[in-house]
């Protein structure tokens, strides 16, 4: 390979001896690479006369973590769990002071300067409450936290639902990057899917103790993501008491009268039955309520009775009816008469949701400091339930539809050890486990697909709705991946927080078609559904990637000037072959005497070695202000499932000249996609009640997934995956916190962005050139660039009484691509026109009551309040509206699909009880 063409830092070769034993000598040490769970609180120890109280100590009430103040006052306490805390600073001859409420966040430092006063008798310690300030000029970069807290009080249940209300999100898109270039992370530790790089657990918040957003440039310990890092961290019980809580709520969807028509049947959404064979007041899910939407959660935490060791257990049932029904007209047995057109209907008539869901999860950890220093716990993770995808065709035979089942697993062993009070390392363990099927029934062989026979329809009776069969698709994901992670972090000097390490990840990931299904007509009344031969085992198999990287992070930190820089080296195996020539992958041209055809046979991939610097400096330019600025390479590989499909290339075994039709090769050896992003802003708090952080930021981005032609030696072509695409992005992010009064506060984060490319999907290329259309590279916007996106909070909380909140989001309209009429040639430029404007508005209300021990909170929350219909983005390309088309005839079935509208509005009633 000429490494000229190659991104910045990458090589491709055989992984170095050298390599490996550093990687193994890490291991040993446990000084791998683990993302931050925990924080740092530093500060100084002064009287009134700013002189330093040698010797004072500090203590973090409620944990055994302290330290005493050296000749200049200062403290450093390291390795402190992120939570909210009350701190005690204390000396000879000084009246104790107790600051309460203090936030320390993961992997971020918390400063805290504690005035003393003189006092020759004892007196009553001073207690006084930490304020939190409204911008942190410490941070280089972009970067949201939020604590349960924070959380609890907004019209939000999710993770996700948090995440895409920070600056520079657009529905899971960081920056104008492409889905799947996110980190997610679980107390520090990666859970994303090698398959897509998604997150494999969905996570309620009600496991939720804090959540890091980072959607700028991020140090080198975090790697895989090019485009920005989702941290979790999650809820631990408390050694001393036992915490009790239990929530439930219900909800459903109401629309204004003028609108009711367009949700077919919304009004019959009390009636409970959620998947085929079920009948109304069947099974948990109803629990005697006639709600469409209901959510239980219990959590339980405490003491477990053994010495220093504390349980959290959390427990939750979800299900959804949705919004989208259908009606039970047909059954997928059914016989009718397409020659005659003579249809007879064999169903009950009840009204099925089509859009459902229902899940169960829990949350079980348990730790253990009683180790001097050390604290070891064991955390799981688990989820698993069903869902029916909305599928407009089977409205009439909703028993037909396919059936899509997960089970996602987060478990495994964490280790912290304090060795000196300037130096601590941790040690993660964990397997993520996620399976997940999409298809009507699990056996291939299940006599109910060859009873109902090929799933069918006609095009003049219902707009074509599918009215017997059951859809044949089958398609099967299972991925297990063992990671190993842990970080040696030390405060080598007063200014200097170095953490170094190590992480390495073995996957196993298996995908495809568990036996593929197809069908042919016989008669106008008789059809066949059959097993395509030889599929069971040519589509569903399992690759074996290797993954691992070492880094170095020092944060140089001064009294207010900060500098993080950091160097990460990445290295990636996928672990299997490509066909050594691509001009004859198959061996599909064999030649002749006289024309020697080279023949392919399987060729090792290369190992890639990456090496990605991280800048970033924040220096204050007044008391409460700082100029901020940070750069950093980032490298990621690519979701697998792109990567791996058809990779052995059999499928062109009957590749010969003028052969048209072949699906998209995969490219197992591609390099990692690559993004070069800088920012630079500029943040300053004033007087305490308002907080403004101002930045610009760019990304240089190359080698995305995207496809070539490759011509054989009989002339004919195929494509394939390989690092073509590129993009940049650009932008301005503005931030703006005020304080009203001490319980009325407001939030608003606006980004402008200009996020354009040659494709927005890796196939893109491929489906042009297969339209016929041309597949040449242009730079045209991203389908998610959307201009111009607001959030606004605004909350009012009185605590322990009542909590008042709102979202407001607006969001300028994504890109879209007119046409001129239908058929081909009608499309125009590639996303040159934008979709309308749209707006959101969520609000929450809270009540409490409190009786002895006992807090009971009732709230109300409304989704969409003034129930606006563009939100979910599709708009008919003749017109630019969702409501009507210039070709009505053509656009029939749309026009009459309910999902090209965003979800009505919702209201969800509930309460939540702590002891």
């Amino acid at each position: 390979m000429d490494q000229r063409c190659a991104a910045p830092g990458v090589i491709r070769h055989r992984m170095p001896v050298w390599l490996i034993r550093t990687a193994l000598l890490l291991v040993l040490l446990a000084s791998t690479a683990a993302a931050d769970t925990r924080g740092k609180l530093t500060g100084r120890i002064a009287d009134p006369k700013g002189q330093p109280v040698v010797g004072a100590t500090v203590v973090i009430l409620g944990t055994t973590l302290g330290a005493a103040a050296d000749i200049d006052g200062n403290y450093v306490i390291l390795n402190v769990p992120a939570s909210i805390y009350d701190v005690r600073s204390s000396a000879v001859g000084y009246q104790s002071r107790v600051v309460k409420e203090v936030r320390v966040n993961a992997g971020q430092t918390t400063t805290l300067n504690v005035t003393l006063t003189e006092a020759l008798i004892e007196k009553e310690e001073v207690v006084t409450i930490a304020q939190r300030p409204l911008v942190d000029t410490r941070q280089t970069s972009s970067v949201a936290i939020l604590d349960k807290d924070d959380i609890n009080i907004l019209p939000v249940q999710s993770l996700a639902d948090v995440v895409n209300l920070q600056a520079g999100v657009v529905d899971g898109h960081f920056r104008g990057g492409r889905i799947g270039e996110v980190q997610y992370q679980v107390d520090g530790v990666s859970v994303n899917n090698p398959y897509d790089n998604s997150s494999v657990i969905q996570l309620d918040k009600s496991v939720l103790q804090e959540v890091q957003v980072i959607s700028g440039t991020f140090d080198a310990e975090y790697g895989q993501a090019m485009s920005g890092v989702v941290n979790a961290v999650l809820r631990s019980g408390s050694d001393e008491r036992f915490d009790v809580s239990a929530e439930a709520y219900g909800g459903f969807y109401v629309v204004n009268g003028s609108d009711a028509a367009i949700y077919p049947h919304l009004g019959s959404q009390w009636l409970r039955p959620s998947f085929p064979g079920e009948t109304a007041g069947q099974g948990l899910r109803n629990l005697g309520l006639p709600l469409p939407l209901q959510s239980y959660t219990v959590s339980l935490g405490g003491p477990t009775g053994l010495p220093e060791t504390s349980f959290l257990v959390n427990i939750r049932r979800f299900s959804d009816n949705g919004y989208l029904y259908g009606e039970r007209l047909f059954v997928p047995t059914d016989v009718s008469d397409f020659g005659s057109r003579t249809f007879r209907p064999g169903g009950d008539g009840k009204v099925i949701p089509l859009g459902n869901s229902e899940e169960y999860s829990g949350q079980v950890k348990i730790a253990n400091h009683s180790i001097t220093d050390g604290q070891l716990s064991y955390q799981f993770i688990g989820a698993t339930g069903q869902s029916r995808p909305y599928n407009f065709a089977f409205r009439f035979n909703p028993d037909g539809m396919r059936r899509q089942n997960h089970t996602s697993v987060v478990h495994g062993i964490d280790w912290t050890q304090t060795i000196t009070p300037t130096t601590f390392y941790t040690l993660n363990l964990r397997q993520n486990f996620f399976h997940y099927t999409d298809y009507a029934f699990d056996a291939l062989d299940n006599p109910r697909y060859y009873a109902a026979g090929a799933p069918r329809g006609d095009a003049n009776y219902e707009l074509g709705a599918t009215i017997q069969g059951y859809d044949i698709g089958r398609f099967e994901q299972r991925t297990n991946a063992f990671l190993v992670k842990a970080s040696l972090t030390s405060q080598v000097t007063p200014i200097h927080l170095v953490k170094a390490g190590f992480e390495g990840q073995l996957a196993t990931v298996g995908f495809g078609s568990p036996g593929t299904l197809a069908y042919q007509i016989l008669t106008g009344s008789v059809s066949q559904v059959y097993v395509v031969p030889d599929t069971l085992a040519q589509n569903l198999k399992s690759y074996h990637p290797v993954s691992m990287a070492l880094f170095v992070q020092d944060r140089v930190e001064f009294t207010d000037f900060m500098i993080r820089v950091g160097l990460r080296l990445e290295y990636y195996d996928a672990n299997t072959t490509l066909p050594s020539n691509l001009e004859n992958p198959a061996n599909a041209i064999q030649g002749d005497s006289t024309h020697q055809i080279p023949q392919s046979f399987p060729k090792r991939t290369s190992r890639k070695i990456a090496l990605a610097p991280r800048l970033g400096v924040s220096y204050p330019i007044t008391a409460t202000g700082a100029l901020y600025f940070s750069y950093g390479h980032f490298y990621q590989m690519p979701g697998l499932g792109n990567l791996y499909a058809n990779s052995d290339y059999s499928v062109l075994s009957r590749l010969q000249a003028s052969s048209s039709t072949f699906p998209l090769m995969g490219n197992p050896d591609i390099k990692p996609e690559f993004t070069a992003q800088y920012e630079f802003g500029f943040k300053q708090e004033f007087g305490r009640l308002v907080g403004v952080d101002l930045s610009v930021f760019y990304k240089d981005v190359r080698d995305l997934l995207g496809v070539e032609f490759i011509e054989t030696y009989a002339d004919a072509q195929y494509a394939r995956f390989t690092n073509v695409d590129f993009g940049s992005v650009y932008g301005i992010k503005l931030s703006y916190d005020q304080r009203f009064s001490e319980n009325f506060s407001a939030s608003l984060n606006y980004t402008f962005q200009n996020a354009v490319g040659n494709s927005s999907d890796p196939r893109e290329t491929f489906t042009r050139a297969s339209a016929g259309e041309d597949p040449r590279p242009r730079q045209v916007s991203f389908d998610w660039d959307q201009r111009h996106t607001l959030n606004a909070a605004l909350t009012l909380v009185n605590p322990n009484d009542y909590v008042m909140s709102a979202i407001i989001k607006y969001g300028s309209g994504s890109p879209y691509t007119p046409a001129i009429g239908s058929g081909f040639g009608a499309g125009l430029e590639r996303n040159s026109e934008g979709k309308p404007a749209w707006g959101t508005v969520d609000v929450r209300a809270e009540k409490s009551f409190t009786f002895d021990q006992v807090r009971l909170n009732v709230f109300l929350r409304v989704f969409n309040v003034f129930d606006s219909r563009y939100g979910n983005g599709f708009v008919f390309s003749t017109t630019g509206s969702p409501y009507y088309s210039l070709t009505p005839a053509t656009d029939r079935s749309t026009l009459a699909d309910p999902s090209r509208f965003a979800a009505p509005r919702r209201f969800e009633i509930g309460f939540r009880v702590n002891l």
